[in-house]
């Protein structure tokens, strides 16, 4: 098991950022802190290989808990607000 935090991002809906348990927001790259706005904490969630997720593979999301201590969720492309990119 691998335990997380998802948070939803203010400056794209429908995306959300995975942080494992133990890292802290404050250590994420800035420039990953921009593009996300404010975080929202949704729930805590435990991991496994055999977790159900609506739209990313558990495998995939606990491979990058574990390297990077965070996995960003992209909102479905349709979705993507084109501004996000631009910066501010």
């Amino acid at each position: 098991m691998l335990n997380c935090i998802v948070y939803r991002c203010s400056r794209q809906d429908e995306m959300y950022l995975y942080l494992r348990a133990d890292v802290e927001q404050d250590t994420l790259p800035e420039a990953l802190l921009k593009k996300m706005g404010q975080l929202t904490e949704v729930m805590p969630l435990s991991l496994s290989a055999n977790s159900k997720l609506a739209r990313a593979n558990p495998e995939k999301v606990m491979a990058a808990l574990s390297e990077n201590g965070y996995y960003l969720q992209l909102p479905p492309p349709k979705h993507i607000d084109p501004k996000l990119y631009w910066g501010d």
